[in-house]
């Protein structure tokens, strides 16, 4: 065994090249220098304009952001006391806060959601049946706990703002149940009886009105690509908790109301109920002397009041589809910090990417320095050469939204950082960011994708389109896409080359030894594998001059210089080369401000820009990506998936009422909570997205239980008296007006917190919110109004139809009496 090894450049140094036959020796380091450091590369980042090492750190198991993160804070302080001076470590950013603020604002306003449920059913119900009613949520929730492993789910921010969209929305089968059994028992009924026909009665509408809040929510589970693996949660989780809260409101709510007792009530107990007793009198009062006579004239006129309702449809309708209502994919949410990234021409020195940087830095520093606010900045940081030494990113760290707001907000800093360093010269591309991006990813607003088989063609193209559109006042950060690659020597082996047995692979070998380096050793040095690379000096391969004279070994050992072997020719080598369908292509990307807008852009290119540059240039094609392309490919899902759900709760409707037009008197409360959502989001400053559109989706399902409801039970009182059509929909309304009423305040109260909601946290989940709250709100009125007038114009049209008796049984019925005399 011979050991001779050697790990260190001292060593290496002291090792014999040539032992001569008198014994002395030639040793490497008397014909080389040895620098043992690391290895050379252009990347290199700072932290406040110092020299800084960033660490990411990743979890490996199923440990908690949490626990990584007080992991990683404890290691952290036991190292600092051992640091050499002058080195600092500080955690620049920590993700575990996110987390830590997602818990809290969703636990939060889950919390206020369920205060302000039971406040409302204490108003109008029974404390005691109000609570049980109540505790129809936790259990729904707990139950669903159960079955969340088996489903692969686990507690996230998606999974708890299912948890919050279902919190309103859970407890309405309970309402109904619930104040059924109140109705009779406030009728004299025993509690027991009461619980038992109560519940009978609205059985057949509960759980249709739950099936059709599932069928409703599959569409979101059908959603591709990284929006759908994001937002799958929510319907898998919304139809564990109301299948749960169906067994729920069915058995367990009837057994907890059928063995309540009439007890005497004191103090502040008879006080609270005496309260509650006068309010829910007195509501009852309004609903016989306000709501009922208003309902007689609606009746009275009923087809001028959907005449009116269409027309208001079709006014909200044109207004959302108008493009007046701005729509993008995502809402736009400020990021804690501001971004700006370069790119400089393929091949640029570090030194001059370093140059920009440092101007990017004193740009930040006026910034900070104008508005007069330290505290606005927490740390700078900058990353160069992270994708080449033609590359740089900056980072401006800001203070927490509760500082910053009172300041800039984040998208004002990156536009005033931009203003500050002004047009940087020579550079491919400049971009300042301030959003946090969505599921997807930042990316630009506007993405073209031109293809040709001809890449000169496709770069003539590009620019051209990069040129117009610079022209559009709310277009900045524009890329061409085309980068044409860093500078290259072509070299052509002469035949005075070819003569002395030279070949272009050998030429290469020989060229990328000596200015690359040969991998002459690779071998262990404790933890870190070392490479021993052998080249030459940097002084003999800084220039074109030392390429030129670099010595070549020929076949026979002769030594001849590479200018009288080759011949060399400027060219570039294309850094990457994008082909779809073997086509190449180049994408044109740039920024909207605001986003919502960008659609408008997209179209006034479509019509104009593109036509003129695919006939300029024959056989380019283009296409819409990026954020569109995963607009288009989320809202084309949603509309077949939405069409089909329709379809399948019209026969889910037709099958219990045995009807073909009553489920469609049921399902036009769908528009006008559509109308409602985008009512919703222009009251609350907030552009339609794709998440609005989710909200709107599920808001189909929900909007649709208070119709059913009314309808079932006009249909029931039909069968079970010999009351005129309009006197039945008048009783029906008139009795479901409180339930109908109790749905809608609860499902609403329940998304108020997170609809009123500030924090950054919960900005992309808020459109789904407004949408589903305020949706139910408006649909509320027209289901109080519409719902009662088409359901006697159906039966009008349904009596101009029949056979001649019935048609004369029909018109002969007698006007039945309007609503009962008012009552002081």
């Amino acid at each position: 065994r011979m050991k001779e090894r050697r790990d260190y450049g001292h060593q290496f140094a002291r090792l014999p090249i040539i032992t001569t036959p008198d014994g002395s020796q030639v040793t490497l380091e008397q014909i080389a220098h040895i620098d043992d450091s690391f290895e050379d590369t252009d990347r290199y980042a700072t932290y406040n304009g110092k020299p800084a090492v960033m660490l990411n750190v990743f979890r490996i198991g199923e440990q908690t952001p949490i626990q990584v993160s007080d992991a990683v804070r404890g290691r952290l302080e036991s190292l600092r006391s051992s640091l050499p001076g002058g080195i600092k470590a500080a955690i620049r950013h920590d993700r575990s806060d996110y987390y830590r603020q997602r818990v809290e604002l969703l636990l939060r306003n889950g919390a206020l959601g369920l205060g302000l449920v039971l406040i409302i059913l204490g108003l109008f119900l029974e404390a005691r049946l109000a609570f049980w009613v109540m505790m129809g949520i936790p259990i729904s929730f707990l139950g669903s706990f159960l079955f969340l492993p088996a489903a692969g789910m686990t507690i996230n921010m998606i999974s708890m703002f299912a948890y919050i969209v279902t919190l309103g929305i859970v407890v309405d089968d309970a309402i109904v149940v619930g104040e059924n059994v109140y109705h009779h028992h406030q009728q004299g009924m025993p509690f027991i009886k009461a619980a038992v026909k109560g519940a009978r009665e609205v059985t057949m509408p509960v759980v249709f009105s739950i099936l059709t809040n599932i069928v409703m929510f599959m569409p979101l589970y059908f959603i591709p690509g990284t929006m759908g693996r994001i937002f799958r949660m929510i319907p898998i989780v919304v139809v564990i908790v109301f299948l749960v809260s169906l067994g729920e409101c069915l058995f367990v709510l009837p057994a907890h109301l059928g063995h309540q007792k009439d007890r005497r009530r004191r103090g502040l107990s008879a006080w609270l109920h005496g309260r509650q007793q006068a309010f829910s009198h007195a509501f009852s009062r309004w609903v016989r002397n306000r709501y009922g006579p208003f309902l007689d004239f609606i009746l009275g006129h009923r087809y001028v009041t959907v005449a009116a309702a269409l027309a208001l449809l079709a006014v909200m309708l044109s207004y959302a589809l108008s493009g007046r209502m701005g729509f993008g994919l995502f809402p736009k949410v400020d990021a804690d910090f501001a971004q700006a990234d370069v790119v400089l021409p393929y091949g640029s020195p570090v030194e001059k990417t370093e140059a920009i940087i440092q101007r990017f830095f004193e740009g930040a520093k006026k910034v900070i320095a104008e508005c007069g606010r330290e505290e606005l900045v927490e740390g700078i940081t900058a990353d160069v050469g992270r994708e080449g030494s033609h590359t740089g990113r900056m980072r401006v760290l800001l203070a927490p939204p509760e500082i910053r707001e009172k300041i800039m907000s984040t998208d004002e800093f990156a536009n005033r950082w931009r203003k500050a360093v002004g047009p940087v010269v020579g550079v491919e591309y400049v971009k300042f960011a301030s959003d946090v991006g969505g599921p997807g990813g930042r990316g630009s607003a506007v993405t073209v994708e031109l293809s040709h088989s001809d890449i000169g063609v496709l770069e003539d193209a590009s620019t051209a389109l990069a040129k117009v559109l610079r022209t559009y006042p709310r277009v900045k950060d524009v890329d061409d896409g085309f980068q044409p690659g860093k500078e290259q020597l072509d070299f052509t082996i002469k035949p005075e080359g070819e003569s002395l047995g030279l070949t272009a692979r050998e030429v290469a070998r020989q060229v990328r030894n000596a200015f690359y380096g040969a991998e002459a050793l690779r071998q262990q040095r404790q933890r870190n594998e070392i490479r021993v690379m052998v080249r030459l000096p940097e002084a003999e391969r800084v220039s074109e001059y030392n390429l030129e004279e670099l010595v070549l070994r020929t076949p026979a050992g002769k030594d001849v210089p590479l200018r009288e072997v080759a011949s060399a020719k400027r060219g570039r080598a294309y850094t990457t080369i994008n082909r779809r369908d073997g086509r190449r292509v180049v994408q044109v990307a740039a920024d909207v401000t605001p986003r919502s807008k960008a659609g408008e852009v997209l179209e006034d290119l479509k019509s104009q820009a593109l036509p003129a540059l695919l006939d300029s240039h024959p056989g380019l094609t283009y296409s819409f990506e990026g954020h569109r392309a995963d607009m288009r490919e989320s809202m084309g899902s949603l509309k077949v998936t939405f069409v089909l759900a329709l379809m399948a709760v019209y026969t889910m409707l037709a099958i219990p009422f045995r009807s073909y037009s009553q489920p469609l008197i049921v399902m036009v409360s769908i528009p006008f909570g559509i109308v409602g959502a985008f009512l919703g989001h222009l009251i609350m400053g907030y552009d339609l997205s794709v998440i609005s559109m989710f909200g709107i989706v599920a808001l189909s399902g929900v909007v649709v239980n208070d119709s059913l409801i009314m309808i079932d039970f006009a249909n029931r009182r039909r069968r079970e008296s010999d009351d005129s059509v309009r006197g039945v929909i008048h009783s029906a309304a008139i009795q479901r007006f409180r339930p109908i009423l109790l749905t809608t305040l609860t499902t609403f109260g329940g998304l108020a917190p997170m609809i009123f909601e500030t924090s950054r946290q919960a900005r992309f989940l808020i459109p789904m919110a407004i949408s589903l709250g305020f949706g139910i709100l408006f649909a509320t009125g027209i289901t109080l109004v519409l719902v009662p007038a088409l359901y006697l114009i159906v039966e009008d049209v349904t009596g101009l139809l029949r056979p001649g008796p019935r048609r004369a049984a029909f018109a002969s019925e007698p006007q039945p009496a309007t609503s009962p005399p008012p009552v002081d």
